[in-house]
């Protein structure tokens, strides 16, 4: 059995660990066995690229960080327009499939990497996928692998936050990412004992963060800390779609809400505001103990299914069971924090304002 592997969409703990499991199975496990890494993602496939990986290559990457094969985003909404050459990305991603004599494919990505799975599925490709993401938001799965490591390393920096914070008095804004879901901004801001977690799936209103800020310093609170995530909205722009709300921040100078919430924050209450952007220290370093021993559940699982021609499907978490679903009935769709699931309402049971 020949396998192709290849990472894409964006770097995260846990790749690694993921293509050292599918590895280290499929030499162990499938006979006569040959794999070849796919080198930047989908972009590798459409140009036809790929070198073999022995099973040599697979040792020493448990504890990597980011991915040796390298990774690009390519937009699924240029997979299907015609090229310069008259082709598609499809095709090409088909054919060099069919060039590279490949019985089977592994895809470790996200949402975007699942719909473009499920494409080439359409197209006789034999896939499997693997879910890759910190936001966690990959519909039928109960985890990610990436998310946990993203969620300590978040967690971390608030932490550390809060000690400026508390020095100075101070009310810090933690833009943690998360453009759809706000899985990793909920978990990592209750982990880290924050007095406002804002999140996309709950628009939140101003005037309610801003009584959270007052009504701390009033208890005797040093400082306030409120963990918002990339994707927060405001009330009064949630009815707005995604470009119109895109403009009315390019107005203001803003991509995201949190600088404005600062500010807005400061005028209101009196209290001294900072903003910190985490960024791409979220995905960077070496996956966590937890991200480790899952990807390595993922990868060999993943490999069995191979082993078994059971392709069209991606590999999930149920439970406490390793277990698939079909690509066709994942993609497209995401996993989005229910406003009304018991860890939002552990957050408010508390005294954590959620901006509602």
């Amino acid at each position: 059995m020949k396998i192709g592997i290849l990472t894409s969409g964006g770097d995260c703990a846990g790749l690694n660990a993921v293509m050292r499991a599918i590895g280290l199975y499929a030499y162990r496990n499938i006979r006569n066995a040959e794999i070849v890494g796919i080198p930047d993602g989908y972009g590798g496939l459409i140009r036809g690229e790929s070198a073999p990986m022995t099973q040599e290559d697979f040792e020493g990457i448990l504890n990597m960080g980011g991915t040796i094969l390298g990774t690009s985003r390519t937009p699924f909404k240029m997979m299907t327009a015609e090229e310069s050459d008259g082709a598609t990305r499809l095709e090409k991603m088909r054919a060099n499939y069919k060039k590279m004599g490949l019985d089977c494919l592994f895809t470790l990505g996200g949402a975007g990497t699942h719909k473009t799975a499920a494409l080439l599925c359409a197209e006789g490709c034999n896939v499997i996928g693997l879910p890759k993401t910190i936001d966690n938001d990959i519909y039928g799965t109960d985890v990610t692998f990436g998310f946990h490591t993203a969620v300590d390393v978040a967690t971390e920096a608030i932490e550390r936050v809060r000690t400026t914070a508390a020095s100075h008095g101070r009310t810090m804004l933690v833009e943690v990412m998360g453009n759809k879901a706000g899985w990793l901004t909920l978990y990592a801001g209750i982990a880290a004992g924050a007095d406002a977690i804002l999140i996309p799936e709950i628009p939140f209103n101003i005037d309610k963060v801003c009584e959270a800020v007052l009504n701390n310093y009033k208890a005797g609170k040093p400082c306030n800390i409120i963990a918002v995530a990339e994707g927060a909205v405001l009330d009064s722009e949630a009815p707005y779609k995604k470009k119109e709300r895109a403009f009315v921040r390019a107005s203001r100078g803003e991509t995201t809400v949190t600088s404005h919430l600062a500010e807005v924050i400061g005028e209101r209450t009196g209290a001294e505001t900072r903003a910190t952007v985490l960024g791409y220290i979220q995905r960077g370093g070496n996956p966590s103990a937890y991200d480790k021993a899952l990807s390595t559940r993922l990868g060999s699982y993943a490999g069995m299914l191979a082993k078994e021609g059971r392709f069209g499907v991606t590999v999930a978490v149920s439970g406490s069971r390793i277990t698939f679903n079909a690509l066709q009935d994942v993609a497209g769709k995401y996993k989005l924090v229910d406003p009304a699931s018991e860890i939002v309402r552990a957050a408010e049971d508390i005294g954590v304002c959620m901006g509602r």
